[in-house]
């Protein structure tokens, strides 16, 4: 089970430990993105401090329907308290979890300012 909040921005927050290759390790704190539909996004500062390995150039429409590459890389995340290799998008700012890190996992959001965020595997 994961447990996060929701901030004041009224943003569903969790804290996610990463694995880097040479076993160096990274909390961040990442925003749910129900309408992200990848594993988890990474600011390319975090991608270098664990000198995650490149996977790939991935592509992407915006909303606006402009399209965008963008580098892909691995990286082992500690989810549910089990590590769990999945590709990240060195993208933006801000971390995100998409819908296929969320995949066979219920989510439960208390959407109020300091309301609870609950992640939990489906049985």
């Amino acid at each position: 089970m994961i447990h996060g909040v929701v901030n004041a921005a009224y943003e569903a927050v969790v804290v996610l430990p990463l694995q880097g290759p040479a076993g160096q390790v990274r909390d961040i704190e990442a925003v749910v993105d129900t309408g992200y539909s990848g594993f988890l996004t990474l600011p390319t500062a975090v991608v270098a401090e664990l000198e995650l390995p490149f996977a790939y150039v991935g592509q992407a429409f915006l909303a606006n329907d402009d399209e965008v590459s963008f580098d892909v890389h691995d990286v082992t995340v500690v989810w549910d308290g089990q590590p769990r290799p999945i590709k990240a998008d060195a993208t933006g700012s801000i971390p995100l979890v998409g819908m296929l890190l969320l995949a066979n996992h219920d989510l439960n959001v208390e959407v109020v300012d300091g309301g609870r965020v609950l992640i939990q595997a489906r049985e």
